[in-house]
């Protein structure tokens, strides 16, 4: 089975990953995506993440429903902080017989340099990246294995937007799943109030 890695904080899943996820499953040969939660990501301070089982949980509730994509917790029972490549390597041994690929916004495709071990990523790859606003093409790293789909959506919305906005007060509706809006209010996230 070829399986797409669509790794992040989720902190939350927005829309804009959900497009890009139903992009890749419309338009490419990929079977499954799995969104990869990672419980530290080590280029974010780990107070600006609501708790890793919350962001699981909302990523669930995103998806519930699409037997094609699945929230993947392999990191959680992984050393952190998280490193893609320790990842990767984890999952290519518990899952022999899946092809994976790497999926990308241009912005951390660009940085893939300065990961740990990125060189490694990108020698061996396949690496698929999707484009995000302030990234252009020029910026990627050369890559055989690296491959940029300028038609994917970019949808200019970002976690941290969304962040700011629950903090003020203000409504995330279209922004996130109506399953994940109920949950951040009825936990308390991002600077909401608990329900009752």
């Amino acid at each position: 089975m070829k399986v797409g890695l669509f790794f992040g904080s989720f902190n939350p899943i927005h829309l804009g990953h959900l497009a890009v996820v139903r992009y890749w499953l419309n338009e490419t040969d990929l079977q499954e995506i799995w969104l990869v939660v990672s419980p530290h990501n080590p280029h974010k301070l780990p107070t600006e993440l609501a708790p890793a089982p919350d962001r699981l949980r909302m990523v669930q509730l995103a998806i519930q429903g699409d037997p094609l994509v699945r929230a993947c917790e392999v990191e959680f029972q992984l050393p952190r902080p998280s490193y893609t490549i320790q990842t990767l390597e984890h999952l290519k041994r518990s899952y022999a017989e899946h092809t994976f690929v790497l999926l990308l916004g241009a912005d951390a495709a660009a940085a893939l340099p300065t990961w740990r071990e990125g060189h490694r990523l990108l020698s061996e790859g396949p690496i698929w990246v999707y484009p995000r606003k302030g990234t252009s093409e020029e910026e990627l790293p050369a890559s055989p294995h690296l491959l940029f789909f300028s038609e994917a959506p970019r949808i200019d919305l970002s976690a941290t937007q969304i962040r700011k906005h629950l903090h003020e007060g203000r409504s995330v509706r279209y922004w996130v799943p109506s399953a994940v809006e109920a949950y951040i209010y009825a936990r308390g996230l991002y600077g909401t109030h608990a329900s009752a």
